[in-house]
């Protein structure tokens, strides 16, 4: 394996001498939107009802600093088991964790503080917001906090027996179907439906990270399914969340779930389609994977801004 990060990308020390900055940088914050489109697409499902600016400004930022939390203890867990600092395959700032504990920027004990930190204000935040609006954003809340937990962490350390795919899914639908309670005030089965697309999308950004990232895992011990499968026999996994995402939308329309115009999200799958076609000429090759990376965080923050858009303008039409 051939080193082909480029080293001043990364994190230094002397780059981040300021406590801000360092602190503000460890929890990946490029990557962060893809929570606020989830919320997004949830307010938009509850625009039947009386919306609250400052609640969906409190709820976007509680999604936020829980992807946070989930970002710097998955930092955390992959210095415990070893993947990071074998991972010389991997395309910074896209795989292979934020290199903050590898390159010395932050001790593990400062990121695993930090990460019981931000979870502690998400907490906070949390049962401020059940108390304001029901106790049934207690179960989405709690689910939220357990699946980015046991995703990386031992004992169970989802992520290493498979499971991984499922836990993104279900946590960034979580987001959605949350962000639809906290405005509506009463659970629906709206949001559910609604944000299926959206969170396949999502999984396929941790799917195709994987790849650059296949080689340390597999040294590390973290079995997931891109790990277990053949390079170009897995990026075939790619193509069906893919599909699946698709065939989402066009069941919700057909279901009359969402209006015919909603169909055009389906357009937002233009540059993961460009990615897959990347994914699966290069499987064996990380460095080469690079400009797939971004094209699928694109899709999944296309999609739901499109989508959002849609439902926003069917409800004031």
């Amino acid at each position: 394996m051939s080193k082909v990060a480029a080293p001043r990308l990364e994190p230094t020390p002397e780059a981040l001498a300021s406590p801000l900055r360092r602190y503000l940088l460890a929890t990946r914050p490029a990557f962060l939107s893809i929570a606020l489109a989830g919320c997004l697409l949830g307010f938009s499902s509850a625009l039947d009802a009386a919306f609250s600016w400052a609640l969906a400004l409190l709820t976007g930022f509680l999604a936020v600093a829980t992807q946070a939390g989930v970002n710097v203890l998955n930092d955390y867990c992959d210095h415990l088991n070893g993947s990071d600092a074998v991972n010389v395959d991997r395309l910074f700032p896209f795989t292979g964790g934020s290199r903050f504990i590898q390159n010395g920027v932050m001790s593990p004990r400062q990121m695993l503080a930090y990460a019981l930190v931000l979870f502690s204000g998400v907490i906070a935040g949390g049962l401020w917001l059940i108390a304001t609006r029901g106790g049934s954003l207690f179960g989405i809340g709690l689910a939220g906090l357990l699946i980015g937990w046991a995703y990386s962490a031992p004992p169970l350390k989802l992520s290493s027996r498979g499971l991984g795919e499922p836990c993104v899914a279900a946590g960034f639908l979580l987001i959605v179907a949350g962000a639809d309670f906290v405005q509506r005030g009463a659970i629906s089965p709206r949001p559910w439906l609604l944000g299926l697309p959206y969170a396949l999308l999502v999984t396929n950004i941790l799917y195709i990270n994987q790849f650059p990232d296949r080689a340390a895992d597999i040294l590390a011990g973290k079995r997931h399914w891109v790990a277990r499968l053949e390079p170009a026999v897995a990026a075939r996994g790619y193509w069906l969340l893919l599909l699946l995402s698709a065939l989402a939308i066009v069941g919700l329309v057909g279901s009359r779930q969402l209006p015919p115009l909603a169909l055009a999200s389906l357009l937002a799958l233009l540059p993961a389609i460009k990615a897959g076609r990347i994914l699966s000429a290069h499987a064996h090759e990380p460095a080469r994977l690079r400009p797939a990376l971004p094209m699928t965080i694109a899709a999944a923050h296309l999609q739901p801004a499109i989508l959002a858009t849609v439902l926003a303008w069917m409800n004031w039409s």
